[in-house]
């Protein structure tokens, strides 16, 4: 009876995950017997009533693209060290008592690892990875949550949600500035992943879920606690930045203003916790930043960062990494910040301290060019990706320039290129500086552009 019972256990978690069975081609059927096989059939034929949410999550299909899900996005171990490669085989080990925790509501997620990641204008972006499989069961609970809650949000919410990009957000607020709304009030949110409430939070989650095991789950999740430096400390606001299920639960929270923001008649764009509201003048603007100071202040239980809110032309602001010209008709642009940011980058991947192969250089660039062209290419200002893609090759010509090092191999490598003798002897010879003969007639001959192209280095205009 136990062998049997240990049988069927084995084949429902086969059938939850997806798991091969050594020697078989396929996962064996549940033998349909028992308690536990009649609820896999059920969960998989009917949809879960709103008490029986923590079922839905539990279901072998949920399961299967949250696993998917997780190893696909990578990312670092939590507090217990295991990697998202190994979480596969935990499962198949642990998954029937992890499941039947889920399910009686007795689940205790593990504390978050605390990460500080640099801020590209100062400061540190406070990160909290949970383990691996903490991931994995908030990205559970994230796909059915996301299904019923995603279609409620505000239309001018673009933020971590499913179709919506940064890009129409960028677009939508071109309009409005098009429209005549040609003063923003940018707000910044002081620390707003930090400083959720939980109460606030819960309860508005309490309004739409009777699952308390779901709610139970989620409150757990929030109060884990971080560790940092072997320590572990307590929780008791915030929505730590590092788990899928985070960006879901901030834009809960935010849905509020939004709908504030609509009651008023306003013109707002919300990217997460980027909110920009456009108004036709300063002294508009300026009465808005006042009332929703207010709002957020004492309704939302969250803080405005005075410092870096304000009132102001949107040429003056940056959004979501871009700003915007002035004019009737205003045109999107990279935002200065931007730029610094892509050429302190490029200056990374091309230290010539680096001592890696122009290859193995040309691979690394073209992975962050094409990422960054993908989402700035979106500007409508090309000279400027043109201006960049020139800096980039007299860079690169100037790194390796560097590399020849001493002024027979610079001859040497010049002449292999079909420059002149003379023209190589002098260029090879000269006392100027690797930048300044970057952009010489024999480094332009003999490093023309189609060379980078050759190596796969992509061009910021597309072009060939």
């Amino acid at each position: 009876m136990q062998l049997k019972d240990d049988r069927q256990q084995k084949n429902q978690l086969q059938q939850l995950l997806a798991f091969p069975d050594t020697g078989r081609s396929e996962a064996p059927e549940s033998s349909g017997r028992g308690t536990e096989s009649s609820m896999v059939k059920h969960m998989s034929e009917s949809p879960a009533s709103s008490d029986q949410l923590m079922e839905e999550i539990c279901q072998a299909e949920n399961c299967k693209q949250a696993l998917a899900r997780v190893k696909s996005n990578k990312g670092s171990p939590g507090i217990d060290g295991m990697t998202v490669e190994k979480l596969t085989d935990y499962l198949k080990q642990h998954w029937p008592k992890i499941r039947e925790q889920l399910l009686s509501g007795t689940y205790k997620p593990q504390p978050v690892k605390r990460v500080e990641i640099p801020k590209p204008d100062g400061g540190v972006r406070k990160l909290g990875i949970p383990t691996a499989l903490d991931r994995l069961i908030q990205q559970m609970v994230l796909q059915v949550l996301q299904r019923s809650w995603d279609p409620t949000f505000s239309a001018h919410s673009y933020g971590f949600r499913p179709g919506r990009s940064a890009h129409q957000a960028v677009a939508q607020a071109q309009q409005y500035i098009s429209e005549g709304y040609s003063w923003v009030v940018d707000l910044d949110l002081e620390k707003f992943f930090d400083t959720v409430n939980h109460d606030r939070l819960m309860a508005r989650m309490a309004q739409r879920i009777s699952d308390k095991r779901v709610l139970k789950l989620i409150r757990r999740f929030l109060q884990a606690g971080v560790m940092e430096n072997g320590l572990v400390s307590p929780v008791d606001e915030g929505t730590p930045q590092g788990g899928p299920l985070s960006p879901l639960l901030s834009n809960i929270v935010l849905d509020e203003l939004d709908r504030e923001l609509e009651r008023r008649g306003h013109r707002h764009v919300r990217y997460a916790d980027d909110c920009n509201i456009y108004v036709r003048s300063q002294r508009a603007g300026e009465r808005v930043m006042e009332g929703i100071t207010r709002y957020l202040t004492t309704k939302l239980k969250l803080k405005v960062n005075q410092a870096k809110s304000a009132v102001a032309q949107p040429k003056e602001r940056k959004f979501l990494g871009f700003s915007f010209t002035g004019g009737e008709k205003p045109r999107r642009r990279i935002a200065p910040k931007a730029i610094l940011r892509f050429k302190a980058r490029i200056r990374e991947l091309t230290n010539r301290t680096r001592g890696i192969s122009m290859e193995q250089r040309a691979h690394e660039l073209a992975r962050y060019l094409r990422g960054w062209q993908g989402y700035f290419g979106f500007c409508q200002t090309p000279s400027v990706l043109y201006r960049l893609d020139e800096w980039l090759r007299h860079r690169l010509r100037s790194v390796i320039w560097k590399q020849w090092k001493r002024g027979n191999r610079r001859f040497a490598e010049l002449r292999k290129r079909a420059i002149g003798r003379d023209l190589a002897a002098q260029t090879a010879g000269s006392c100027h500086g690797p930048w300044r003969l970057a952009n010489s007639p024999a480094l332009s001959y003999a490093l023309p552009n189609s060379y980078f192209d050759s190596l796969g280095i992509p061009r910021l205009t597309g072009a060939a």
